[in-house]
């Protein structure tokens, strides 16, 4: 998946993926400020009329001074997005994340993670949750899925969770390997990672001529009824389930794959040593928390 990443900077972290929504269309009646904003970002970073940019329309954001907008480009089979401040006035323009220090955003990220039905392996009770969001079809996904096969066994007090983010603008055949893995589950829940391993171990030899044919196949070999997994893959609550989740990832603006939370801290791209730290880091938080409070 490419990306322009014409907006990378030290505190907002544009993915090395292609961003999953589809571009909107910019609106024929700009406001004097949408036009200034993009006017000063093409002039900044040179960009011709090859570049579309969308400016959505600035709104009031969580300062009362500053405005909200996110900046969408696409530059061939590039696509980029940026969330960018700018004061009321128009005179200041700043990209980032806010953080109100009264309140903890890792909480209210792991209250926004809908986990019900997903897939998931480990014990309920565990201190630690990862949460994946991820593409079949991504080739970056399938480094992190190497990396977690390895990763996660060392550690039995995470409990991991799979969640569907299919890109079909440039995954063809990404959509229909989700719902086979939400079908496989619903059918035995412990057959989806046998689906999982395989659409990642087989991504080569994987199209969307041949999607159907694989997953079938796929479906044989965990042992599911065949008749009623081909029922499942053409059924609509399937597919509404693989929706559902893409909204899920929307509401905690994911935009590329993978992007994973690991008690509601947001890593993305096939990233493991960062995955591995917090995890070290809130288990050594936990038995901090505990130490203290068996004190007398």
């Amino acid at each position: 998946m490419k990306s322009t990443k014409f907006f990378s900077t030290g505190v907002l972290v544009i993915a090395l993926l292609a961003i999953a929504p589809a571009m909107k269309a910019q609106s024929a009646s700009q406001s004097e400020l949408q036009k200034k904003i993009e006017k000063y970002i093409r002039h900044i970073y040179a960009f011709g009329p090859e570049v579309k940019l969308v400016i959505l329309e600035p709104k009031d954001s969580e300062i009362a001074e500053l405005l909200v907008t996110n900046v969408e480009l696409t530059s061939g089979e590039g696509h980029d997005t940026a969330k960018m401040y700018v004061s009321k006035d128009g005179k200041y323009l700043f990209r980032g994340d806010v953080s109100d220090m009264s309140k903890d955003p890792l909480s209210e990220t792991s209250a926004k993670l809908d986990l019900k039905n997903a897939p998931s392996v480990g014990s309920p009770a565990a201190p630690v949750t990862v949460v994946e969001f991820a593409d079949f079809e991504c080739p970056v996904c399938r480094q992190l899925h190497e990396q977690l096969r390895t990763l996660l066994p060392n550690y039995p007090q995470v409990k991991f969770y799979f969640k569907d983010f299919p890109i079909e603008q440039i995954h063809p055949w990404a959509k229909t390997a989700a719902v086979a893995g939400r079908c496989a589950y619903q059918q035995n829940p412990k057959s989806f990672w046998k689906l999982y391993d395989a659409f990642y171990d087989g991504q080569e030899l994987i199209s969307a001529a041949n999607v159907w044919v694989k997953a079938v196949d796929f479906a044989g070999q965990a042992g599911l009824d065949e008749a009623a997994f081909k029922s499942c893959l053409a059924s609509p609550e399937a597919a509404a389930a693989i929706d559902a989740s893409v909204t899920n990832a929307k509401t905690l603006e994911v935009t590329s794959t993978p992007t994973v939370f690991v008690n509601g801290r947001r890593v993305v791209g096939a990233d493991a040593g960062t995955i591995e730290r917090y995890i070290k880091f809130e288990l050594a938080d936990k038995k901090a928390v505990t130490a203290t409070a068996a004190k007398p």
